[in-house]
């Protein structure tokens, strides 16, 4: 079953066959496997879908792709210019624009495939959230290498989704992320903040207002990893090795600042009190001496969701990595 947040839930709307979803995708030179992608698009279940490009200043073929896909479908296919200041900032320029309107909206990456019943799934659960209380859907992926092989899935994450997890770790990739529209209206209200990642700051924004986050342990789509991915898997010892000593470096605390940063500018009454609370001690944590870090964490309740990954926050907070 999905591990999922605690919200008033009611019974799903009888209409949702006919819900509207507008599909966010991001692309850059995406041509090798974007044909792939647009088709599992197409083979989607639920088919009352609108696809909004924000394409980065491509050089290859892939506007032709995309102009020949608008010209094969009945579906609304709109191609714009993305700002050209990376992956996170293009999402954002999307999911924030008011004028893109629906009931609910996924992120979709260039280079997946999702599986038919990826839509349909996330509305499912979407569906039993009140309309205003903002909802978030997101989960795992089978892994898949640059050829299309399949080598397995991405790791089962059982600890509570919470905001005190969700501050100093992604949950699910963007690329399985569905939401509805208060959840879409708050990252309006929210502005193009200067994050790390768009996936992780979904989690913690939806988080820390009390919002409903389900995270699915079936896989809804095959992640294509290449050399070209942001951030790759974390399936496996040796990734996740990877991530501690990234966290060790210096680079987390980095990204700690800048996330911590853009939570202080979301305005305050949308924050729940014990998230507020959590925030603020997570913040002393990073810079009190020695003592008082140790102390400020745990006080936080801050959690990682795997025993190496809390074992690895530790040591970052012993050694002023956090």
């Amino acid at each position: 079953m999905p591990a999922t947040s605690e919200v008033p839930t009611r019974m799903p709307r009888a209409s949702d066959g006919a819900a509207r979803v507008a599909i966010l995708m991001c692309t850059k030179n995406g041509a090798a496997f974007l044909g792939e992608q647009l088709k599992s698009i197409a083979e989607q279940s639920h088919t009352y879908w609108s696809l909004f490009v924000s394409d980065d200043g491509s050089t290859d073929a892939t506007a032709k792709i995309l102009k020949d896909f608008a010209g094969s479908r009945t579906q609304n296919v709109i191609v714009r210019n993305g700002p050209g200041q990376g992956v996170c900032a293009n999402f954002l320029s999307l999911a924030t624009d008011p004028s893109i309107e629906a009931d609910y909206f996924a992120f979709s990456d260039q280079d997946d495939i999702w599986y038919k019943d990826k839509l349909q799934r996330a509305l499912t659960w979407l569906a039993t959230i009140p309309d205003d209380v903002p909802g978030l859907y997101c989960g795992r992926t089978e892994l898949v290498s640059d050829d299309g092989r399949p080598y397995g899935v991405s790791p089962l994450f059982t600890r509570p989704i919470a905001f005190r997890n969700a501050i100093i770790q992604s949950l699910g990739g963007g690329n399985t992320m569905v939401f509805n529209k208060a959840a879409k209206r708050l990252l309006e209200t929210t502005g193009r903040l200067d994050v790390v990642l768009h996936d992780w700051w979904m989690y913690q924004l939806v988080s820390a207002v009390g919002g409903a986050i389900c995270y699915d342990p079936q896989p809804a789509l095959k992640y294509r990893q290449h050399p070209d991915n942001l951030i790759g898997s974390n399936r496996g010892w040796r990734a996740r090795l990877v991530r501690i000593r990234m966290m060790l470096s210096g680079r987390f605390s980095e990204w700690n600042k800048k996330n911590i940063a853009a939570l202080q500018q979301v305005p305050a009454h949308l924050i729940k009190p014990q998230n507020s609370a959590v925030l603020a001690l997570f913040a002393k944590a990073r810079t009190a001496p020695l003592p008082q870090r140790l102390y400020y964490l745990k006080r936080s309740g801050v959690y990682r969701q795997t025993l190496l990954g809390n074992a690895g926050l530790l040591a970052a907070t012993v050694l002023k990595r956090i």
